[in-house]
C-alpha cells in the first residue's frame, strides 16, 4: 500500500517564557510528520527537535522526508528502528505509523504496543529557573498541583530549593538540574534537596561527567536524563542512577520507548516519563507508558498559550488519556 509522507514547521507559543540552565524561549518549535495512505487515513506524529543534541528544526524535518520513498514502499517502525538513529525525526514517524496502523486495524495504539489501557495520570509542573523571589513567587501561584518539576541553574541553588519549598509547602518535589551542578556543588545542592523533602533529582551533572555519582551516598534518587536515550545506555548507568527520565524524542519513538521501559524495570530502575515543551499531540503516545511510570512529566501543553484542536484534556494537574480523534 503507498503512503505519502509530509512535514511540516509548526509553531506555538508559551505562556510568558520557559528558562532552564541552558537558556529561555517564548515559543515551542515543532515538527509534524504525515503519512497518508490510498484509503485517505492520516497518521500524525510531533517531535521537538532539541539543540542539545545536534538537532534543529530543518536537520529533523530533513530527516524526516528522507524516509519518503520507504515510508511510500512500506517501511515499518520496526524497520526504523535500524534506518534511523534515536532522536526527534524517528519519533516523529514513529508516532505517526503507530497512529496510522491504528486507524487502519481498527485497534487502540495502546493495544498494539502490547499495554495495557491508558489510564488519567498526574503530571508534574514545571517551574522555570530563575532567581529565589520569583520562583517562590511561582510555586505559590502552583502550590494547589500536587507535584511540581524545579528546573535549577547550578549556582545558588539551595536559596532556589528552599525559596519554592515555602511557596509550596505541601507540595512533593522534584528538581532538574539540566546538567548545571559540578561535583564540588553536590554536598550543599543534595543537603538542601533533603531539606527540603525532594522526591527525584534529574540530571544534576553533565553527561559523560558523572562518574562521581558511582561513589557518593545519594540520599534522593538520582535520575538521568541526557545521560539517557535508549536501551543502548542502560549498562552505563547501572551504579550512578536509580531512575531514568524516557521521551520519546531522546528514544526516538514510542516503539523505542515501550522497550526500553521494560528493560529499565526488569534492571531495577524507577521510571519518568517525561517530555520536551510541545503541544497535546507529542503528549498523547507518551500517555500510553504513564500509568506504567513513577513520576510522570507531560505538562508541556500546559505551559503554551494555545494548543491544537482536539487537545488532551487536562483537570488541574490530571492528564486524560488521548481520543482517536487526537492520536492513536
Amino acid at each position: 500500500m503507498s503512503r505519502v509522507l509530509t512535514a511540516a514547521v509548526e509553531r506555538f507559543p508559551i505562556a510568558g517564557a520557559f528558562t532552564i540552565a541552558r537558556g529561555s524561549r517564548t515559543e515551542a518549535v515543532v515538527v509534524l510528520a504525515t503519512i497518508t495512505d490510498t484509503e485517505g487515513r492520516v497518521g500524525r506524529g510531533e517531535c521537538v527537535p532539541y539543540a542539545r543534541y545536534g538537532e534543529t528544526v530543518e536537520s529533523v524535518r530533513d530527516l524526516i522526508l528522507a524516509q519518503a520513498d520507504a515510508i511510500a514502499a512500506g517501511a515499518s517502525r520496526t524497520d526504523l528502528l535500524t534506518a534511523m538513529k534515536p532522536g526527534a525525526a524517528r519519533n516523529a514517524l514513529d508516532c505517526a505509523l503507530f497512529d496510522l496502523e491504528a486507524k487502519q486495524l481498527g485497534r487502540p495504539a495502546w493495544e498494539i504496543a502490547g499495554l495495557s489501557a491508558p489510564e488519567v495520570a498526574t503530571t508534574a509542573y514545571t517551574l522555570s529557573l530563575g532567581d529565589p523571589k520569583s520562583m517562590e513567587a511561582a510555586a505559590r501561584a502552583a502550590t494547589a498541583r500536587p507535584l511540581l518539576k524545579v528546573k535549577l541553574g547550578g549556582e545558588g541553588d539551595p536559596d532556589r530549593i528552599a525559596a519554592v519549598r515555602r511557596g509550596a509547602p505541601r507540595s512533593r518535589l522534584v528538581v532538574d538540574a539540566n546538567e548545571a551542578w559540578r561535583p564540588e556543588t553536590l554536598e550543599a545542592n543534595l543537603a538542601a534537596c533533603v531539606a527540603a523533602q525532594v522526591e527525584l533529582i534529574e540530571q544534576p551533572l553533565p553527561a559523560g561527567e558523572d562518574e562521581i555519582l558511582a561513589t557518593i551516598p545519594r540520599p534522593i534518587p538520582i535520575c538521568a536524563d541526557e545521560s539517557l536515550h535508549d536501551r543502548a545506555g542502560l549498562d552505563a548507568l547501572a551504579t550512578r542512577y536509580d531512575a531514568i527520565n524516557i521521551k520519546l524524542d531522546k528514544a526516538g519513538g514510542l516503539t523505542e520507548a515501550v522497550m526500553l521501559a521494560h528493560e529499565a524495570r526488569a534492571r531495577g530502575f524507577s521510571l519518568m516519563i517525561g517530555c520536551m515543551v510541545g503541544t497535546s499531540l507529542a503528549m498523547a503516545p507518551a500517555m500510553l507508558l504513564a500509568h506504567h511510570a513513577d513520576f510522570v512529566d507531560l505538562d508541556g501543553p500546559l505551559l503554551l498559550a494555545r494548543d491544537r484542536d482536539p487537545a488532551l484534556v487536562f483537570d488541574g494537574s490530571l492528564i486524560h488519556p488521548p481520543t482517536p480523534e487526537l492520536w492513536g
